[in-house]
């Protein structure tokens, strides 16, 4: 099994499972205990996760006095590009409606939608918890995320002792969160195996479960197709003074590895020395902005979680508002920041946004069936737009660069 590649195995898995649901589908009940298992091992690991991925992030950024005009030039550019990329994904989403329409067996009812029921103005001022042990317990992931970024702020400001040992702790924590979750993944087929075999066994056609997927593809291909080929380009072209095709070839080697490995973190080597020999960006910018991308720069994650989310409401006949909208944007973007640079990150991830705003987990099953394909083209989306942040940085210090 190790020599058979995940995505391979997510396939099989997933052409088994509709095999099952629709032959098969009055014995589901042998198998969906499969699924079941899967998503609560995700619920299991979701806090401990976006809290050691956040709180290692924004430690390992340095002091105030570090960030300065550097560190705030970088995290404009990829906030800015992020949203960028979510605002496309919405804009395809609701274009195309993926969702709308499609009986996928999903029947489960939604009776609250927890923080779809609050006014804006109550989301904002909840976003600061008054317990934050009653926010893990409650899995009140932007109260969670506030407090996360806000600790990682402030170990920075403690003496050196205890800066040194609270890095090391969260960095390790964070790192065993990782190979926690790389243990799980490892169990994607099966739990992919058992959602969709009662999902396929629960809807009246198969034809209308591969098309409604397609389209949901399409969605998330179109978005970043888009977000890769036109708006990444007239960022580096204008604002940075690059030729975008010729840094695209400058960086094409850590793009290969990236879309092969589907690992930001894995590329990351690659990456940093393609930008520095290739397009000429010195070590000072690189070495900066490089490593802070692939923990918080996640263009390609962001846009499919908010694209995976609107496509889930609409399975499930839920209608969003602009306010609600907004919501599903700003929390994708507050993920995406967490997301470590791992295969299928976004998986876990997804789970989160689908948890902030009360919608179903067991919407994840035919996700999760496309999920290592789609996986490979927005981590080398992800790996573009860390690419381009250097070049435009690096000029904007008035560096002379080879592109």
């Amino acid at each position: 099994m190790k020599k058979f590649p995940l995505h391979w195995q997510i396939l099989v898995a997933l052409i088994l499972g509709i095999l099952y649901g629709a032959f098969l589908g009055e014995y589901t009940g042998y198998v969906d205990w499969m699924g079941d298992l899967f998503l609560r091992a995700l619920k299991m690991i979701i806090i401990p996760l976006i809290l050691s991925s956040i709180i290692s992030g924004v430690t390992n950024i340095g002091t105030a006095e570090n960030l300065g005009r550097l560190g705030l030039k970088t995290i404009v550019y990829y906030l800015s590009t992020s949203t960028m990329a979510i605002v496309t994904g919405l804009l395809f989403v609701n274009l195309l409606q993926p969702g709308v329409g499609a009986d996928l067996g999903f029947s489960k009812e939604v009776e609250e939608l927890g923080i779809m029921q609050q006014s804006f103005g109550q989301i904002l001022i909840n976003i600061i918890p008054t317990n934050i042990f009653e926010s893990f317990t409650q899995a009140s992931m932007l109260s969670i995320i506030f407090f996360a970024i806000l600790f990682g702020f402030f170990i920075n400001m403690t003496s050196e002792k205890s800066r040194t040992f609270l890095t090391t702790f969260f960095d390790s924590t964070f790192e065993v969160m990782m190979k926690i979750t790389m243990f799980i993944i490892h169990f994607a087929p099966f739990g992919v195996f058992g959602i969709v075999a009662y999902q396929v066994s629960q809807s009246e056609s198969i034809s209308v479960l591969a098309q409604s997927m397609g389209l949901y593809m399409l969605t998330v291909l179109l978005g970043l197709s888009v977000h890769v080929l036109i708006t990444l380009p007239l960022i580096t072209r204008f604002v940075g003074r690059v030729n975008p095709l010729k840094h695209f070839k400058a960086v094409t080697t850590p793009l290969l590895t990236a879309f092969s490995t589907s690992s930001s973190s894995a590329t990351l080597p690659l990456t940093i020395q393609a930008v520095e020999n290739n397009s000429g960006v010195s070590n000072k910018i690189s070495s900066f902005t490089l490593p802070l991308g692939a923990t918080i720069n996640m263009d390609g994650t962001a846009l499919y979680e908010c694209v995976a989310a609107m496509f889930i409401a609409q399975a499930y006949g839920i209608e969003l508002t602009f306010v609600q909208q907004l919501i599903v944007v700003v929390t994708a973007l507050l993920a995406s920041i967490g997301a470590a640079g791992i295969p299928m990150a976004g998986l876990v991830m997804i789970s989160i946004i689908l948890t902030a705003v009360g919608l179903p987990l067991e919407g994840l099953g035919l996700i999760l069936a496309v999920d290592r394909i789609l996986d490979m083209f927005r981590t080398a989306t992800n790996v573009w737009s860390d690419t381009c942040g250097a070049v435009v940085i690096a000029k904007s210090e008035g560096e002379i660069l080879k592109v």
